[in-house]
């Protein structure tokens, strides 16, 4: 593949993973946002543009350094927080959305109880950024404080921030994520819910290894 087509290719996952948080429920309207590196470039959703009106000649990318390198369209406001993300680590791929459950989590605790042992999925149990307002470098720094040994947060009164290697792979965590959420919410409106420890976390986190089908 040329990297003309390598680039039209991730803004197409891109495009796709950001039409599906629509879809699914974890964002309203234009908010939160996608993003995918490829080499030294990240491919990411643009601001206040409804994700099904956008194709392939509205590619936005940027360099690590911000600066604009592809495209018209201004890149989404939270660009921070991405690159703030794919300086740090080994990031491929970023979805950060405003889903319901996690939201509301968000405004309750410092960390997401450990109800389920999925967290162990985004590195143990979830916690949460202080609250900053969005788009600002303090919101980034307050959001990798919160990423410390995981590849997940939640983002205080605001939402959710995932990373991992693939997109599909960090939608699949987002929505774990929400699920969990919502799971706690449920448990803690009934009573008081049962937590795992976190040598049962890090036993899961284990054979979360080699899960699914062999490569």
């Amino acid at each position: 593949m040329t990297a003309d087509g390598e680039l039209t290719a991730a803004w197409r996952d891109v495009v796709d993973t950001a039409r599906r948080t629509a879809d699914e429920g974890l964002v309203v309207g234009t908010s939160g946002n996608v993003s995918a590196r490829v080499g030294d470039l990240v491919l990411v959703t643009p601001s206040g543009v409804r994700y099904d009106r956008l194709g392939d000649a509205d590619l936005v990318a940027v360099g690590l350094d911000g600066e604009q390198r592809i495209g018209t369209l201004r890149p989404t406001s939270e660009l921070p927080m991405h690159l703030a993300v794919y300086r740090a680590t080994g990031a491929r791929a970023i979805v950060h959305t405003h889903a319901v459950h996690a939201t509301a989590v968000s405004t309750l605790v410092d960390e997401l109880p450990a109800v389920h042992y999925m967290c162990a999925a985004l590195g143990g149990p979830v916690r949460v950024a202080r609250y900053a307002t969005y788009g600002t470098d303090e919101l980034a720094r307050y959001m990798l404080e919160a990423l410390r040994d995981r590849t997940g947060c939640l983002l205080r009164n605001h939402g959710t921030l995932v990373y991992a290697n693939s997109l599909e792979t960090a939608y699949d965590h987002t929505a774990q994520l929400e699920w969990m959420c919502h799971v706690w919410l449920t448990a803690r409106a009934a009573g008081t819910p049962t937590l795992l420890p976190q040598a049962e976390i890090d036993r899961v986190a284990q054979r979360l290894g080699d899960y699914g089908q062999p490569r």
